[in-house]
């Protein structure tokens, strides 16, 4: 059984949440919002809230109540479009201000079926 969830258009930069991202791949369900919780980062409330979306899906999808039963088997975290400002500088100049978004997916399988190495 797969779940899936997607966030699109996040406010956060792809690469600041990768790092989050690399921290519960491969991880139980349970035990990866447990770590989202624990961590002091923006990145971590918005694949929080993805995950407990996945989470309800596999639920409504296949039954299950048991989050140690499924696994994030995949999360990936993309660009999305970017958002482009101009701050005003001293003698007339500006200066560009990227502001990044981000799109990230979730799958969860099966603890039994996935067959992902957990990184360390």
């Amino acid at each position: 059984m797969e779940a899936k969830a997607v966030g699109r258009y996040l406010r956060t930069s792809p690469r600041k949440a990768r790092q989050v991202a690399d921290a519960i791949r491969g991880r139980a369900a349970g035990d990866a919002l447990n770590v989202l919780a624990l961590t002091p980062r923006k990145a971590a409330r918005l694949i929080e809230k993805i995950l407990k979306s996945a989470v309800a899906n596999a639920r409504e999808k296949g039954g299950r109540d048991q989050l140690d039963a499924l696994t994030v088997s995949e999360i990936q975290v993309g660009p999305g479009p970017t958002l482009k400002r101009w701050l005003p500088r001293a003698r007339g100049r500006a200066t560009p201000i990227r502001k990044r978004t981000s799109h990230i997916r979730i799958i969860l399988r099966d603890a039994l079926q996935s067959s992902v190495p957990r990184r360390s």
